[in-house]
């Protein structure tokens, strides 16, 4: 009710200085202590127990300013960055655009953030206990060599993260999307996860809906023979379905409810390849309960949400964690995990 009082005063602010409102707010919040772990909601996904399924996407929080805080809202973790090895300031502005009319977003930032080496102080100083850190890493955009930079990433986050996710899938990097190629994608895997060790966190790696069939299957066939921990399905879209907003002709990845549909698919094309071998994360376009509850049935066992927060507020993680249990207690499950991937197809 508050955010539906102050939305239209947001909404006067450009999209961009509207978020630095919201980041300043929450950084002002006392850090408080998470709840504990909800019976019906907690799952165990990659060797980390998650509190409740419902994360914070990469992008809100770039320079690890507030994850820490973020359970203030419900939110089971939250995921920070995209960080790179070097601060870089991002696409000329303006770059960030509501939708307001198709309840979307499109985005062209350009992964600006400080840096690996800001944010790592931060982030080393972050009250920890009960809360799951997620640090999504990328290359600059200079880079003479991307692999290198994300070996970089990693070696240099991975004593702070509880996870790690390696984002090739933003389409606002030119030429990053390439890593998805089968070749590239082996080559940037081996390398990963050789940087990563035995004993560092889970690797997962967040890919693009804009694929097509053979593309899935060959990330499928990478992910699998390198061992990656889990898959983030999906980025941003490049494509363009029918939208009202005025901004719909600018460039940028689009994300909010005219994702949804290609975001769903693609997290059932990934489980029908993968098979419950490699666990899935569903994002994009989820804004209530029940979306979020058919990611989770389709196959996913966590999902994250960034873009509905704009419309609906910052309290909707708590909102979709509520209307989750009721979705359970209904179909009769005591616990989130007996509901992933009810609706896969069986092979």
């Amino acid at each position: 009710m508050i955010y539906r009082l102050l939305s239209p005063l947001l909404f006067r602010l450009n999209a961009e200085k509207a978020h630095h409102l919201a980041m300043q707010t929450i950084g002002a919040m006392p850090q408080g202590s998470p709840a504990g772990a909800d019976p019906m909601l907690s799952i165990r996904m990659a060797g980390i127990d998650f509190p409740n399924p419902v994360g914070l996407a990469a992008g809100f929080d770039k320079d690890g300013l507030v994850a820490h805080k973020m359970h203030h809202f419900g939110y089971g973790f939250a995921e920070l960055g995209t960080l790179t090895p070097l601060p870089q300031s991002g696409n000329p502005k303006p770059r960030l655009f509501r939708l307001a009319e198709d309840r979307a977003v499109i985005n062209r930032m350009g992964f600006n953030n400080g840096g690996q080496a800001d944010a790592a102080r931060r982030i080393a100083a972050m009250p920890r206990a009960g809360r799951v850190i997620g640090i999504n890493i990328g290359a600059n955009k200079d880079a003479a060599d991307r692999i290198a930079d994300y070996v970089t990433g990693i070696q240099a986050m991975a004593p702070l993260a509880d996870y790690l996710t390696v984002n090739i899938s933003s389409p606002n990097t030119p030429g990053l999307r390439a890593l998805q190629g089968r070749g590239p994608l082996d080559e940037l895997l081996g390398a990963v996860m050789a940087a990563r060790g035995e004993q560092g966190p889970p690797i997962f790696l967040k890919v693009a809906p804009d694929l097509e069939p053979a593309d899935i299957d060959d990330i499928a066939a990478s992910v699998t023979e390198h061992k990656i921990d889990a898959l983030i399905v999906s980025n941003t879209t490049i494509s363009r379905p029918a939208l009202q907003s005025r901004y719909a002709g600018e460039t940028g990845g689009l994300s909010g409810a005219p994702l949804h549909d290609l975001a769903l698919q693609r997290l059932r094309d990934f489980r029908a390849a993968l098979g419950t071998s490699v666990p899935l994360i569903g994002v994009g376009g989820i804004a209530n309960a029940e979306q979020a509850y058919e990611r989770i049935r389709a196959g996913a066992s966590l999902v994250q949400i960034y873009s509905a927060m704009v419309y609906e507020g910052p309290w909707l993680a708590a909102r979709i964690n509520k209307g989750l249990k009721e979705l359970l207690m209904r179909d009769g499950f005591t616990n989130i995990s007996q509901a992933v991937g009810v609706d896969a197809p069986r092979g």
